[in-house]
């Protein structure tokens, strides 16, 4: 089943939890994880908000990664679902 897809995100519809960090990047600003919904959210350093359905192992490897921008790439973009959720 694949996630509905969200055009507004507001602090009242940002699930519980989905705090981002800041990452050392040049691609991406900041990383968080929702795990009661598993659901990724990444900040770009271009601009905008998106929001990935991953499993659990993808966030901690994400997070462990020597590359973050480098990870998204090869391992989220193309293999899971993503919609955008903010400019």
């Amino acid at each position: 089943m694949r996630p509905q897809r969200l055009t507004r995100l507001t602090e009242h519809s940002r699930p519980a939890g989905m705090t981002r960090q800041p990452v050392a990047s040049s691609s991406l600003a900041s990383i968080g994880f929702d795990p009661a919904t598993n659901e990724l959210e990444i900040e770009f350093r271009a601009g905008g908000v998106y929001r990935y359905a991953v499993p659990r192992r993808v966030h901690r490897e994400l997070m462990a990664a020597d590359s973050h921008g480098g990870y998204f790439a090869r391992s989220i973009r193309h293999t899971y679902p993503g919609w955008r959720v903010a400019n």
